[in-house]
């Protein structure tokens, strides 16, 4: 079964370069992107398995992936390197992350069109076997985990609440007033940007 972590062939390539590394360091892969243009953007998403990851993680992911693609040398010419973390509204990319974000609202798109329609968004419910269960207006249907060429989290108020908790738990905010749903992204997003150019 594959994942959402890397879709194309050069980006699975560099994601058996650079997971190894990230999983060493104690975080995982959460989604790999070499993004075209003059320069190439290589964009990383990684968090810890829990959750929970601060900038200077991603600056030190940032100078160890570099390393390493320094001396593999995958991709020609210059790029640009972005490691980030996943963000509040994250890329669901392994069949675990549906369970693990059972009760929350997601939007889900198939490569293929699934009676009539190729996105769904709605409230997930779990998996079974290879099947992403989602309750829409509809009812609650099954996807397989297959089919699914995007899947990412909504940002709504009891998103944020329950990331706001969580960073709260692991006490890397303490004592910060409570933050609208439109800050709370905003901070997450500030958060993000760790770049280097090779």
């Amino acid at each position: 079964m594959s994942d959402l972590v890397a879709k194309t062939a050069i980006d699975r390539r560099l994601a058996a370069i650079v997971a190894p590394v990230i999983e060493g360091m104690g975080f995982e892969l959460v989604r790999l992107r070499l993004m075209g243009g003059k320069k190439p953007t290589l964009q990383i998403m990684a968090d810890r398995a829990g959750g929970g990851i601060e900038v200077e993680d991603c600056a030190e992911i940032s100078r160890q992936v570099s390393a390493v693609l320094d001396v593999e040398d995958p991709i020609e010419g210059e790029y640009t390197l972005e490691v980030s973390s996943p963000g509040i509204d994250r890329p669901l990319t392994r069949l675990k992350d549906f369970d693990r974000w059972d009760g929350y609202e997601a939007r889900l798109e198939t490569t293929e069109l699934i009676d009539g329609r190729r996105r769904f968004k709605g409230v997930l419910q779990g998996v079974e076997d290879d099947e992403v269960l989602i309750e829409i207006p509809e009812g609650t249907i099954g996807l397989r985990f297959d089919w699914l060429s995007d899947a990412k989290l909504v940002l709504t108020d009891e998103l944020i609440a329950e990331s706001l908790a969580g960073r709260k738990a692991q006490g890397t905010d303490p004592g910060q007033p409570a933050e609208s749903g439109a800050e709370a992204a905003e901070n997450e997003a500030a958060a993000n940007d760790e770049e280097e150019v090779k």
